[in-house]
């Protein structure tokens, strides 16, 4: 087993080795308080639990990205982000061979996930870029507010009946974690687990100090700060790097790379949104995108684009935005993808697939702001308009009837997608994340600059999540029973009276025929 666990310091802080103290198997940091951390951990399919092993004999790669809904800030090289919830994809060995990913769902992460089959549950996401590689099959989205059912059942499988100790303290740290991260690849044959945390954790929370496993793991640390890079694509990180159990002391190092993801420039800094659905609401509630000031593209040729997960109650027409008028009402440039649940008339109850995915192209201001206008603080609205599938019936409370539900919709990631130098690859970058569900939507030379919400952790109220109150039947409700069985008679008599009609038309055709054969013998 490989162990990487990697301290980040603020940009332009100063890393002192006297901060770092080793040991024949373990690393203290004593500023791992203001230091962001990301944990990795590489296992051959070989150390895992046989219940766990035998799920990946079948697949060819599996990717589960799991999003907190708690805002944090982001900083080089980790700044990729995601609607919040957790991401399934995957793709089958043999594309003529069904994979039941389903109940590994269920065992890992909820009992409760809308999940019944692959073939019914899972979306197939459209691939506009060939050349790229980070492209599954198949794809899946719920919107998990926690991880507490996946770090459950990590204990019990991988720690065994003790109920303390380093593998029982990594599975609960889990719980503060911005995001994790678990990867397989039949090539490799491999399962990766990545997890991180941000920095501003009060009490220095789930920073357990770096040890091995193990005598025969391998645990590599490194405390690192970034570094003002030499090129525009490229992140550069200075510090120290540490081999447990082979350095007895912190090894200086400074290195780059291209970067897929990137930070906003210092003067766009400030940008941001907030998401939320204006009352009234109805069967067609708009989502609306606000920026505080006219959003500023980092370089000319770069597009602003919102991705969106929606869940199977909730879609969009594509018909709809496929008209320049409507798009231009929203503020909205085109819908470049839509996947999942996209049947226009289907109820919510016989939609078995998770909901839909959506890649909007954002429509800047009509005119380029001037750096006065972006200071000023105008705010800059997109709108995006949805539709309401039609729900259950609500069944009767202890008030009498509920006549709404409430809807979770997580927050869409937006960001510019900017075309990198001609000829850039991004090829070596350990801290890269890939199979994003957006990112397989552009070319393989595509920069990301991310947008953070507004939102700040202490005056996020329900997190990078919106609860929407939708109108439900009431099956309660006086009158209710008398309406479904008023509409089942109206359609029946409907369909008698047609029947009926055609019944008549033929019978008509029929004596014509008759009265005209007798004309004729006569």
């Amino acid at each position: 087993m490989k162990q990487r666990v990697t301290y980040f310091l603020p940009e332009g802080a100063r890393v002192d080795p006297q901060d770092i103290h080793v040991t024949n198997d373990s690393l203290t940091f004593a500023r791992a308080k203001d230091a962001a951390i990301e944990k990795k951990v590489t296992a051959g399919l070989s150390e895992l639990p046989e219940e766990l092993r035998h799920i990946f004999a079948d697949l060819h790669e599996l990717h589960f990205r799991f999003q907190s809904r708690t805002p944090y800030t982001a900083a080089a090289p980790l700044t990729s982000r995601l609607p919040p919830g957790l991401h399934a994809s995957f793709t089958p060995r043999k594309p003529e061979s069904p994979v039941e990913l389903c109940p590994l769902l269920h065992q890992l992460f909820s009992p409760d996930l809308k999940c019944t089959t692959s073939a019914d549950s899972f979306s197939t996401p459209p691939i506009l870029s060939e050349r790229f590689s980070a492209a599954a099959a198949y794809q899946y989205f719920h919107p998990l507010p926690r991880l507490l059912h996946f770090q459950t059942t990590i204990a019990r499988l991988l720690c065994g009946t003790s109920v303390k100790g380093p593998c029982v303290n990594e599975a609960a740290a889990l719980s503060y974690a911005s995001y994790l991260d678990i990867d397989f690849d039949a090539i490799s044959h491999a399962v990766t687990l990545t997890a991180f945390w941000r920095a501003d954790l009060p009490g220095g929370l789930a920073k357990n100090v770096p040890a091995k496993g193990g005598p025969n793991d391998k645990l590599e640390v490194g405390v690192l700060t970034v570094e003002p890079p030499d090129e525009a694509e490229e992140v550069k990180l200075g510090g120290y790097l540490t081999v447990i159990g082979e350095d007895s002391t912190p090894k200086p190092t400074l290195f780059s790379f291209p970067s897929r993801h990137q930070p906003l420039p210092l003067n766009l800094l400030n940008q941001t949104y907030t998401t939320n659905f204006p009352p009234p609401t109805g069967l067609h509630p708009t989502l609306t995108l606000t920026f505080p000031r006219p959003p500023q593209a980092p370089q000319p040729d770069c597009a602003l684009h919102a991705y969106l997960t929606l869940p199977s109650a909730l879609f969009l027409d594509p018909y709809a935005l496929a008209d320049p008028l409507t798009l231009s009402t929203h503020n909205l440039k085109a819908l470049h993808a839509l996947s999942g649940a996209i049947d226009l008339e289907a109820p919510d109850w016989t939609t078995a697939t998770w909901g839909s995915a959506a890649l909007l192209e954002l429509a800047h201001p009509s005119s380029t702001p001037s750096p006065k206008d972006f200071t000023a603080g105008t705010p800059y609205t997109i709108t995006i308009p949805t539709h309401l599938r039609y729900l259950p019936p609500n069944p009767h409370d202890a008030h009498g009837s509920a006549t709404h539900a409430n809807l979770t919709i997580p927050h869409p990631s937006i960001f510019y997608a900017c075309p990198a130098t001609e000829g850039l690859k991004f090829p070596s970058n350990p801290f890269d994340r890939t199979h994003l569900g957006y990112d397989a939507l552009f070319g393989p030379r595509t920069m990301f600059y991310h947008i953070p919400p507004s939102s700040l952790p202490e005056t996020a109220s329900g997190g990078l999540v919106e609860t929407l109150e939708v109108p439900v039947l009431a099956s309660a409700v006086v009158g209710a029973e008398a309406v479904r069985l008023g509409t089942w008679g109206v359609v029946a008599a409907g369909v008698g009276w047609v029947g009926w009609m055609l019944f008549k038309g033929w019978r008509g055709e029929q004596r014509a025929g008759k009265g005209k054969g007798k004309g004729k013998r006569a």
